[in-house]
């Protein structure tokens, strides 16, 4: 009989001990979610400027168009500019590119192109006249080849 009262007294410690570690290891989750939620915020709850923060979105070339000057590919996104760039003549075409796409000043761009600088500034201002017609939808592609 000692021997079953020396058991039972075993197992009600035991018994006791697992229900306090159960009891500790609740409380202690508790008191971790009450730390997480006061880190955490819900997406419905951030701004729009935050939740732009959290992705990124792959670019492919599906919109980018590719005009080759000087031996450099200039990408240029967007179908209706490229359409309008496209209409121009290449030389025009070709300093209006080199000039807001590669930095290049009309001086810098008239000795690539073998051009005299009032020349380059002069074809730069009337192509932008020119593209300004042709996005704005009056197509003048004629009149200034």
């Amino acid at each position: 009989m000692k021997n079953s009262s020396y058991q039972t007294k075993k197992r009600y410690q035991f018994e006791s001990y697992c229900k306090s570690v159960l009891r500790n290891e609740t409380r202690d989750c508790y008191k971790e979610d009450e730390r997480n939620l006061k880190q955490e915020s819900l997406f419905s709850e951030l701004a729009s400027h935050e939740r732009n923060q959290l992705y990124i979105m792959d670019e492919y070339f599906a919109r980018d168009h590719f005009f080759k000057v000087l031996d450099t590919e200039i990408v240029v996104k967007g179908d209706e500019l490229a359409e309008a760039l496209s209409s121009l003549p290449e030389q025009r075409r070709d300093i209006l590119l080199l000039s807001y796409f590669l930095d290049m000043s009309d001086k810098e761009i008239g000795e690539k192109l073998n051009l005299v600088r009032r020349t380059v500034q002069y074809q730069r201002a009337s192509s932008l006249k020119q593209l300004k017609q042709i996005l704005e939808g009056g197509n003048t592609e004629d009149e200034y080849k």
